[in-house]
């Protein structure tokens, strides 16, 4: 399932907000300010899960899940686990 560290990056690559991920979901802007305050993987209900998945694909995002390969041939970034401490 998709973390809330992959919606906040997704919507970073695309230099959007959350109101525009909101729209684009068609879900609300509280909804996806949830999404993305969980703790690794996003709670919610999974229609809305679906929603932003989709809102994301659709605006050129290609979500990789732990251990997979990148299918696409763009340009991406890939968090390397365990991440760097962004406090040193």
């Amino acid at each position: 399932m998709i973390t809330s560290t992959q919606v906040r990056a997704a919507r970073a690559l695309l230099g959007i907000d959350q109101r525009r991920l909101a729209q684009a979901a068609g879900l609300s802007l509280p909804t996806i300010q949830r999404m993305e305050g969980s703790a690794g993987q996003v709670r919610g209900n999974v229609e809305s899960l679906v929603k932003v998945v989709e809102a994301l694909e659709r605006a050129g995002i290609e979500l990789i899940g732990e251990g997979q390969a990148s299918a696409g041939g763009g340009r991406g970034v890939r968090l390397k686990s365990p991440p760097l401490d962004a406090a040193s």
